[in-house]
Protein backbone atom coordinates (compact mmCIF):
# COMPACT_ATOMS: atom_id res chain seq x y z
CA UNK A 1 0.00 0.00 0.00
CA UNK A 2 0.86 3.56 -0.88
CA UNK A 3 2.43 5.13 2.65
CA UNK A 4 0.13 8.44 2.66
CA UNK A 5 -1.76 8.33 5.54
CA UNK A 6 -0.96 10.47 9.00
CA UNK A 7 -1.33 7.88 11.07
CA UNK A 8 2.15 5.81 11.05
CA UNK A 9 1.81 2.60 12.00
CA UNK A 10 5.85 2.15 13.53
CA UNK A 11 4.79 4.78 15.91
CA UNK A 12 1.53 3.02 17.33
CA UNK A 13 3.06 -0.48 17.09
CA UNK A 14 6.22 -1.26 18.48
CA UNK A 15 8.08 -3.11 15.48
CA UNK A 16 10.64 -4.36 18.45
CA UNK A 17 8.61 -6.58 19.43
CA UNK A 18 8.26 -9.00 16.32
CA UNK A 19 11.74 -10.72 15.62
CA UNK A 20 12.09 -9.86 11.92
CA UNK A 21 10.91 -5.94 13.28
CA UNK A 22 14.44 -6.24 15.67
CA UNK A 23 16.54 -8.15 13.00
CA UNK A 24 15.88 -5.19 10.52
CA UNK A 25 16.03 -2.37 12.80
CA UNK A 26 18.75 -2.91 15.18
CA UNK A 27 21.16 -3.90 12.25
CA UNK A 28 24.17 -1.57 11.47
CA UNK A 29 24.54 -1.11 7.76
CA UNK A 30 28.52 -1.06 7.04
CA UNK A 31 29.66 1.28 9.24
CA UNK A 32 33.56 -0.23 9.94
CA UNK A 33 33.62 -0.52 6.31
CA UNK A 34 32.63 2.81 5.83
CA UNK A 35 35.40 4.52 8.72
CA UNK A 36 37.73 2.09 6.77
CA UNK A 37 37.04 3.60 3.92
CA UNK A 38 37.12 7.25 5.42
CA UNK A 39 40.54 6.38 6.65
CA UNK A 40 41.68 5.17 3.67
CA UNK A 41 40.75 8.14 1.88
CA UNK A 42 42.68 10.73 5.18
CA UNK A 43 45.31 8.55 4.24
CA UNK A 44 45.72 8.77 0.59
CA UNK A 45 44.93 12.30 0.67
CA UNK A 46 48.04 12.69 2.75
CA UNK A 47 50.03 10.33 0.90
CA UNK A 48 49.30 12.37 -2.55
CA UNK A 49 51.57 15.35 -1.05
CA UNK A 50 54.42 13.72 0.09
CA UNK A 51 57.78 13.95 -1.65
CA UNK A 52 58.74 11.49 -4.53
CA UNK A 53 62.05 10.94 -6.14
CA UNK A 54 61.60 10.69 -10.09
CA UNK A 55 63.49 8.11 -11.44
CA UNK A 56 65.31 6.26 -14.60
CA UNK A 57 64.87 2.26 -14.39
CA UNK A 58 67.21 0.25 -16.78
CA UNK A 59 68.44 -2.97 -17.43
CA UNK A 60 72.26 -3.84 -17.47
CA UNK A 61 74.82 -5.74 -17.44
CA UNK A 62 78.19 -5.78 -14.98
CA UNK A 63 80.96 -4.79 -16.83
CA UNK A 64 85.02 -3.30 -16.04
CA UNK A 65 85.52 0.04 -16.05
CA UNK A 66 88.50 0.05 -17.89
CA UNK A 67 88.58 -2.02 -21.33
CA UNK A 68 91.82 -4.14 -20.42
CA UNK A 69 90.42 -5.25 -18.02
CA UNK A 70 87.54 -7.56 -19.44
CA UNK A 71 87.27 -10.61 -20.31
CA UNK A 72 89.36 -11.20 -23.42
CA UNK A 73 90.61 -13.63 -25.74
CA UNK A 74 93.91 -14.43 -27.13
CA UNK A 75 94.60 -15.02 -30.68
CA UNK A 76 97.36 -16.37 -32.70
CA UNK A 77 98.95 -13.61 -35.15
CA UNK A 78 100.24 -16.60 -37.48
CA UNK A 79 97.93 -19.87 -38.75
CA UNK A 80 99.62 -22.62 -37.26
CA UNK A 81 98.44 -26.60 -35.49
CA UNK A 82 98.21 -26.74 -31.68
CA UNK A 83 101.18 -29.07 -30.45
CA UNK A 84 101.13 -28.75 -26.89
CA UNK A 85 99.34 -26.99 -23.91
CA UNK A 86 100.40 -25.92 -21.13
CA UNK A 87 97.95 -24.61 -19.15
CA UNK A 88 94.06 -26.13 -17.81
CA UNK A 89 91.25 -24.18 -17.68
CA UNK A 90 91.11 -22.82 -14.28
CA UNK A 91 94.65 -21.97 -13.91
CA UNK A 92 96.03 -18.79 -12.91
CA UNK A 93 98.95 -17.51 -15.38
CA UNK A 94 100.82 -14.76 -14.79
CA UNK A 95 102.00 -12.38 -17.94
CA UNK A 96 104.29 -13.87 -20.23
CA UNK A 97 103.60 -17.17 -19.16
CA UNK A 98 103.94 -20.25 -22.04
CA UNK A 99 100.02 -21.17 -22.39
CA UNK A 100 100.33 -23.42 -25.60
CA UNK A 101 102.90 -24.50 -28.25
CA UNK A 102 102.38 -24.62 -31.95
CA UNK A 103 103.44 -25.59 -34.85
CA UNK A 104 103.98 -23.69 -38.87
CA UNK A 105 101.63 -25.07 -41.31
CA UNK A 106 103.03 -23.04 -44.30
CA UNK A 107 105.67 -25.04 -46.22
CA UNK A 108 107.71 -21.09 -46.52
CA UNK A 109 108.62 -21.99 -42.59
CA UNK A 110 109.48 -25.07 -41.97
CA UNK A 111 113.03 -25.08 -41.94
CA UNK A 112 114.11 -25.48 -38.17
CA UNK A 113 117.30 -23.49 -39.11
CA UNK A 114 115.53 -20.86 -41.20
CA UNK A 115 116.88 -17.70 -38.68
CA UNK A 116 120.65 -19.05 -38.70
CA UNK A 117 120.64 -19.46 -42.76
CA UNK A 118 119.03 -16.23 -43.10
CA UNK A 119 121.92 -14.87 -40.81
CA UNK A 120 123.96 -16.27 -42.82
CA UNK A 121 122.87 -14.93 -46.15
CA UNK A 122 123.38 -11.52 -44.41
CA UNK A 123 126.55 -11.92 -43.36
CA UNK A 124 127.75 -13.05 -47.19
CA UNK A 125 126.16 -10.17 -48.67
CA UNK A 126 127.83 -8.01 -45.95
CA UNK A 127 130.88 -8.96 -47.04
CA UNK A 128 130.28 -8.51 -50.56
CA UNK A 129 129.05 -5.13 -49.71
CA UNK A 130 132.41 -4.35 -48.03
CA UNK A 131 134.24 -6.20 -51.40
CA UNK A 132 132.15 -3.33 -53.19
CA UNK A 133 133.16 -0.64 -51.07
CA UNK A 134 136.96 -1.78 -51.54
CA UNK A 135 136.29 -1.47 -55.01
CA UNK A 136 134.54 1.79 -55.08
CA UNK A 137 137.44 3.61 -52.99
CA UNK A 138 139.76 1.61 -55.48
CA UNK A 139 138.17 3.44 -58.56
CA UNK A 140 138.16 7.07 -56.67
CA UNK A 141 141.68 6.76 -56.26
CA UNK A 142 142.65 5.41 -59.78
CA UNK A 143 140.48 8.41 -61.07
CA UNK A 144 141.98 10.54 -59.20
CA UNK A 145 145.47 9.37 -60.41
CA UNK A 146 144.57 9.93 -63.71
CA UNK A 147 143.09 13.59 -63.01
CA UNK A 148 146.55 14.54 -61.37
CA UNK A 149 148.71 12.39 -64.69
CA UNK A 150 146.28 14.98 -67.15
CA UNK A 151 147.13 17.72 -65.74
CA UNK A 152 150.81 16.83 -65.37
CA UNK A 153 150.79 16.14 -68.69
CA UNK A 154 148.67 18.79 -70.61
CA UNK A 155 151.13 21.12 -68.32
CA UNK A 156 154.10 19.50 -70.28
CA UNK A 157 152.19 20.15 -73.43
CA UNK A 158 151.07 23.31 -72.73
CA UNK A 159 154.85 24.22 -72.06
CA UNK A 160 156.17 22.88 -75.21
CA UNK A 161 153.51 24.70 -77.01
CA UNK A 162 154.73 27.54 -75.38
CA UNK A 163 158.34 26.69 -76.72
CA UNK A 164 157.41 26.10 -80.16
CA UNK A 165 155.68 29.23 -80.05
CA UNK A 166 158.73 31.28 -79.12
CA UNK A 167 160.60 29.20 -81.52
CA UNK A 168 158.50 30.51 -84.03
CA UNK A 169 158.74 34.29 -82.89
CA UNK A 170 162.95 33.78 -82.92
CA UNK A 171 162.59 31.59 -86.54
CA UNK A 172 160.36 34.83 -87.95
CA UNK A 173 162.88 37.54 -86.46
CA UNK A 174 165.93 35.78 -87.99
CA UNK A 175 163.98 34.94 -91.29
CA UNK A 176 163.06 39.18 -91.70
CA UNK A 177 167.03 39.86 -90.77
CA UNK A 178 167.93 37.31 -93.66
CA UNK A 179 165.55 39.12 -95.64
CA UNK A 180 167.09 41.69 -94.68
CA UNK A 181 170.77 40.97 -95.59
CA UNK A 182 169.49 39.33 -98.87
CA UNK A 183 168.04 43.14 -100.05
CA UNK A 184 171.78 44.06 -99.16
CA UNK A 185 173.58 41.48 -100.89
CA UNK A 186 171.10 42.33 -103.92
CA UNK A 187 172.08 46.28 -103.85
CA UNK A 188 175.71 45.37 -103.88
CA UNK A 189 175.51 43.46 -106.62
CA UNK A 190 174.04 45.71 -108.57
CA UNK A 191 176.16 48.35 -107.66
CA UNK A 192 178.79 46.83 -108.26
CA UNK A 193 177.98 45.17 -111.64
CA UNK A 194 177.18 48.78 -113.00
CA UNK A 195 180.89 49.67 -111.53
CA UNK A 196 182.22 46.86 -113.71
CA UNK A 197 180.08 47.82 -116.51
CA UNK A 198 181.38 51.30 -116.18
CA UNK A 199 185.15 50.37 -115.88
CA UNK A 200 185.41 51.19 -112.22
CA UNK A 201 185.75 47.86 -110.95
CA UNK A 202 187.30 44.77 -111.97
CA UNK A 203 185.04 41.21 -112.83
CA UNK A 204 186.78 39.60 -109.16
CA UNK A 205 185.20 41.63 -107.69
CA UNK A 206 181.11 41.05 -109.35
CA UNK A 207 181.94 37.52 -108.55
CA UNK A 208 182.44 38.02 -104.83
CA UNK A 209 179.80 39.77 -104.47
CA UNK A 210 177.15 37.56 -107.01
CA UNK A 211 178.98 34.85 -104.34
CA UNK A 212 177.71 36.97 -101.59
CA UNK A 213 174.03 37.18 -102.60
CA UNK A 214 173.58 33.83 -103.63
CA UNK A 215 174.51 32.98 -100.09
CA UNK A 216 172.20 35.18 -99.10
CA UNK A 217 169.73 33.59 -100.92
CA UNK A 218 170.40 30.10 -99.86
CA UNK A 219 170.48 31.56 -95.93
CA UNK A 220 166.94 33.22 -96.60
CA UNK A 221 165.41 29.80 -98.12
CA UNK A 222 167.04 27.69 -95.30
CA UNK A 223 166.11 29.67 -92.55
CA UNK A 224 162.46 29.96 -94.37
CA UNK A 225 162.25 26.00 -94.32
CA UNK A 226 163.43 26.71 -90.64
CA UNK A 227 160.20 28.90 -90.01
CA UNK A 228 157.82 27.00 -91.63
CA UNK A 229 159.59 24.02 -89.47
CA UNK A 230 159.01 25.79 -86.36
CA UNK A 231 155.40 26.72 -87.23
CA UNK A 232 154.55 22.98 -87.79
CA UNK A 233 155.79 22.07 -84.39
CA UNK A 234 153.35 24.69 -82.64
CA UNK A 235 150.35 23.12 -84.71
CA UNK A 236 151.77 19.63 -83.81
CA UNK A 237 152.03 20.87 -79.71
CA UNK A 238 148.28 21.78 -80.04
CA UNK A 239 147.21 18.73 -81.59
CA UNK A 240 149.35 17.16 -79.19
CA UNK A 241 147.78 18.76 -76.19
CA UNK A 242 144.24 17.76 -77.46
CA UNK A 243 144.81 14.37 -77.71
CA UNK A 244 146.43 14.37 -74.44
CA UNK A 245 143.57 15.97 -73.57
CA UNK A 246 141.21 13.53 -74.97
CA UNK A 247 143.01 10.15 -74.17
CA UNK A 248 142.78 10.89 -70.08
CA UNK A 249 138.87 12.17 -70.86
CA UNK A 250 138.10 8.71 -72.26
CA UNK A 251 140.38 6.65 -69.47
CA UNK A 252 138.60 9.04 -66.67
CA UNK A 253 135.30 8.56 -68.23
CA UNK A 254 136.13 4.43 -68.12
CA UNK A 255 136.98 4.88 -64.67
CA UNK A 256 134.12 6.46 -63.56
CA UNK A 257 131.85 4.06 -65.69
CA UNK A 258 133.48 1.52 -63.59
CA UNK A 259 132.61 3.52 -60.55
CA UNK A 260 129.14 4.23 -61.30
CA UNK A 261 128.58 0.42 -62.13
CA UNK A 262 130.43 -0.88 -58.75
CA UNK A 263 127.70 1.69 -56.86
CA UNK A 264 125.06 0.78 -58.50
CA UNK A 265 126.09 -3.59 -57.28
CA UNK A 266 127.17 -1.77 -53.98
CA UNK A 267 123.85 0.03 -53.64
CA UNK A 268 121.93 -3.35 -54.84
CA UNK A 269 123.46 -5.36 -52.15
CA UNK A 270 122.94 -3.44 -49.73
CA UNK A 271 119.44 -3.45 -50.67
CA UNK A 272 119.44 -7.08 -50.39
CA UNK A 273 121.01 -6.96 -47.18
CA UNK A 274 118.19 -4.88 -45.71
CA UNK A 275 115.70 -6.91 -47.19
CA UNK A 276 117.26 -9.80 -46.00
CA UNK A 277 117.67 -7.93 -42.35
CA UNK A 278 114.10 -7.36 -42.19
CA UNK A 279 113.22 -11.33 -43.30
CA UNK A 280 115.81 -12.12 -40.45
CA UNK A 281 113.93 -9.93 -37.91
CA UNK A 282 110.37 -11.29 -39.30
CA UNK A 283 111.18 -15.04 -38.80
CA UNK A 284 112.84 -14.51 -35.30
CA UNK A 285 109.48 -12.53 -34.49
CA UNK A 286 107.81 -15.12 -36.32
CA UNK A 287 109.91 -17.78 -34.50
CA UNK A 288 108.74 -16.49 -31.14
CA UNK A 289 105.21 -16.36 -31.97
CA UNK A 290 105.38 -20.53 -31.87
CA UNK A 291 104.72 -20.19 -28.09
CA UNK A 292 101.47 -18.03 -27.15
CA UNK A 293 101.59 -16.34 -24.07
CA UNK A 294 99.37 -14.56 -21.89
CA UNK A 295 98.70 -11.25 -21.95
CA UNK A 296 98.13 -10.64 -18.40
CA UNK A 297 97.79 -11.72 -15.12
CA UNK A 298 94.86 -13.72 -14.86
CA UNK A 299 92.78 -16.95 -15.18
CA UNK A 300 92.20 -19.25 -17.53
CA UNK A 301 88.52 -19.19 -18.43
CA UNK A 302 87.91 -21.74 -21.83
CA UNK A 303 89.95 -23.14 -24.42
CA UNK A 304 88.46 -21.88 -27.28
CA UNK A 305 89.92 -23.76 -29.85
CA UNK A 306 91.31 -27.69 -27.66
CA UNK A 307 92.96 -30.47 -28.54
CA UNK A 308 96.57 -31.64 -30.01
CA UNK A 309 96.60 -31.54 -33.96
CA UNK A 310 93.85 -28.69 -34.72
CA UNK A 311 94.69 -26.51 -37.26
CA UNK A 312 93.68 -22.66 -37.16
CA UNK A 313 93.75 -19.26 -38.82
CA UNK A 314 95.67 -16.24 -37.56
CA UNK A 315 93.59 -14.50 -35.82
CA UNK A 316 91.25 -17.19 -34.46
CA UNK A 317 90.08 -17.16 -30.63
CA UNK A 318 92.58 -20.03 -28.80
CA UNK A 319 91.97 -19.25 -25.33
CA UNK A 320 90.02 -17.17 -23.57
CA UNK A 321 91.39 -15.04 -20.28
CA UNK A 322 90.16 -13.08 -17.68
CA UNK A 323 92.55 -10.56 -15.93
CA UNK A 324 93.28 -10.63 -12.21
CA UNK A 325 92.73 -7.33 -11.15
CA UNK A 326 89.92 -5.39 -12.46
CA UNK A 327 87.89 -2.16 -11.14
CA UNK A 328 84.04 -3.58 -12.00
CA UNK A 329 81.37 -1.35 -13.49
CA UNK A 330 77.31 -1.30 -14.81
CA UNK A 331 76.66 -0.99 -18.12
CA UNK A 332 72.77 -0.22 -19.00
CA UNK A 333 70.79 1.24 -21.64
CA UNK A 334 68.06 3.67 -21.38
CA UNK A 335 65.56 5.26 -23.71
CA UNK A 336 66.60 8.02 -26.18
CA UNK A 337 63.67 10.18 -24.72
CA UNK A 338 65.27 9.89 -21.27
CA UNK A 339 69.05 10.61 -22.32
CA UNK A 340 68.91 14.36 -21.74
CA UNK A 341 68.50 13.61 -18.08
CA UNK A 342 71.16 12.03 -17.60
CA UNK A 343 74.70 13.72 -16.68
CA UNK A 344 78.14 12.69 -15.70
CA UNK A 345 78.81 12.29 -12.34
CA UNK A 346 74.70 11.57 -11.26
CA UNK A 347 74.16 9.78 -8.58
CA UNK A 348 72.81 6.19 -9.49
CA UNK A 349 71.03 3.05 -7.31
CA UNK A 350 71.44 -0.54 -8.56
CA UNK A 351 70.10 -3.68 -7.56
CA UNK A 352 72.49 -6.84 -8.25
CA UNK A 353 70.78 -10.01 -9.87
CA UNK A 354 71.03 -12.56 -6.95
CA UNK A 355 71.42 -10.20 -4.04
CA UNK A 356 68.02 -9.70 -1.87
CA UNK A 357 66.79 -6.31 -2.32
CA UNK A 358 63.16 -4.45 -0.85
CA UNK A 359 63.48 -1.65 -3.62
CA UNK A 360 61.31 1.71 -3.54
CA UNK A 361 62.38 3.31 -6.79
CA UNK A 362 60.51 6.79 -5.16
CA UNK A 363 61.93 6.30 -2.00
CA UNK A 364 65.45 5.53 -2.55
CA UNK A 365 66.36 6.06 1.33
CA UNK A 366 64.21 3.60 2.37
CA UNK A 367 65.29 0.86 -0.10
CA UNK A 368 67.18 -2.00 1.13
CA UNK A 369 70.08 -3.83 -0.78
CA UNK A 370 70.69 -1.56 -3.44
CA UNK A 371 74.19 -0.04 -3.72
CA UNK A 372 75.07 3.31 -4.90
CA UNK A 373 77.14 4.09 -8.59
CA UNK A 374 77.86 7.33 -10.34
CA UNK A 375 78.01 7.80 -14.71
CA UNK A 376 80.90 8.23 -15.88
CA UNK A 377 80.22 7.56 -19.29
CA UNK A 378 77.25 8.48 -22.05
CA UNK A 379 77.51 6.94 -25.04
CA UNK A 380 77.08 9.65 -28.41
CA UNK A 381 75.70 6.93 -30.73
CA UNK A 382 72.59 4.74 -30.46
CA UNK A 383 73.09 1.13 -30.21
CA UNK A 384 71.48 -1.53 -32.72
CA UNK A 385 68.87 -2.17 -29.70
CA UNK A 386 67.48 1.84 -30.01
CA UNK A 387 68.88 2.60 -26.62
CA UNK A 388 72.07 5.07 -25.77
CA UNK A 389 74.95 3.02 -23.37
CA UNK A 390 75.20 4.49 -19.85
CA UNK A 391 78.25 3.47 -17.99
CA UNK A 392 78.39 3.36 -14.47
CA UNK A 393 81.34 3.33 -11.69
CA UNK A 394 81.30 2.55 -7.74
CA UNK A 395 80.05 5.58 -5.62
CA UNK A 396 83.45 5.60 -3.57
CA UNK A 397 81.25 7.45 -0.99
CA UNK A 398 78.37 4.62 -0.45
CA UNK A 399 78.49 0.87 0.15
CA UNK A 400 80.78 -1.19 -1.40
CA UNK A 401 79.97 -2.97 -3.97
CA UNK A 402 79.61 -7.24 -3.19
CA UNK A 403 83.11 -9.06 -3.21
CA UNK A 404 81.31 -12.19 -5.32
CA UNK A 405 80.30 -10.12 -8.20
CA UNK A 406 81.43 -11.74 -11.46
CA UNK A 407 81.70 -9.76 -14.62
CA UNK A 408 78.54 -10.20 -16.63
CA UNK A 409 76.25 -10.83 -14.45
CA UNK A 410 72.76 -8.62 -14.60
CA UNK A 411 71.48 -5.41 -13.06
CA UNK A 412 68.93 -3.15 -12.68
CA UNK A 413 69.92 0.59 -12.48
CA UNK A 414 67.44 3.75 -11.02
CA UNK A 415 68.65 6.95 -11.84
CA UNK A 416 67.70 9.63 -9.39
CA UNK A 417 66.20 12.36 -10.78
CA UNK A 418 63.83 15.22 -9.40
CA UNK A 419 61.91 14.95 -5.76
CA UNK A 420 58.00 15.73 -7.15
CA UNK A 421 54.51 14.99 -5.20
CA UNK A 422 53.16 11.91 -5.58
CA UNK A 423 50.17 13.24 -7.12
CA UNK A 424 52.29 14.99 -10.01
CA UNK A 425 53.83 11.45 -10.68
CA UNK A 426 50.70 9.50 -10.81
CA UNK A 427 49.27 12.09 -13.64
CA UNK A 428 52.24 12.21 -15.29
CA UNK A 429 52.28 8.13 -15.79
CA UNK A 430 48.89 7.92 -16.63
CA UNK A 431 49.57 10.75 -19.35
CA UNK A 432 52.97 9.16 -20.31
CA UNK A 433 54.42 12.72 -20.05
CA UNK A 434 58.77 12.35 -19.80
CA UNK A 435 60.17 13.05 -16.04
CA UNK A 436 61.00 16.75 -15.61
CA UNK A 437 63.70 18.02 -17.23
CA UNK A 438 66.37 17.74 -14.98
CA UNK A 439 69.79 19.63 -14.29
CA UNK A 440 72.24 18.79 -11.93
CA UNK A 441 72.84 21.33 -9.01
CA UNK A 442 76.76 22.05 -9.69
CA UNK A 443 75.50 22.79 -13.20
CA UNK A 444 73.54 25.63 -12.20
CA UNK A 445 75.49 26.88 -9.86
CA UNK A 446 78.22 27.12 -12.86
CA UNK A 447 75.53 28.67 -14.89
CA UNK A 448 75.05 31.12 -12.16
CA UNK A 449 78.56 31.99 -11.87
CA UNK A 450 78.72 32.76 -15.68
Amino acid sequence: MLNISHNQLNKKVDLRRFQSGRNVLDKSYYKHFNKFLLAAAFITGITMFLPWTQNITGRGAVTTLKPDHRPQSIQSQIPGRIEEWFVREGDYVKRGDTILRISEVKSDYFDDQLVERTNSQIQAKESSLDAYQQKVQALQRQIMALKNEQKLKLEQTRNKLLQSKLKVKSDSIDFEAYKTNLTIAERQYDRILTLQKEGLKALRDVEEKRVKYQEAQAKLISQENKFISSKNEVINAQIELSRINQEYIDKISKSQSDLFTTQSSRFDTQAQVTKLMNDYTNYQVRHSLRYVTAPVDGYINKAITGGIGVTFKEGDALVGIMPERYDLAVETYVRPIDLPLLHLGEKVRIQFDGWPAIVFSGWPNVSYGTYGAKVVAIENFISDQGMYRVLLAPDETDHEWPKAIRVGSGAKTIALLEDVPIWFELWRQINSFPPNYYQPKNKEKSNVKS
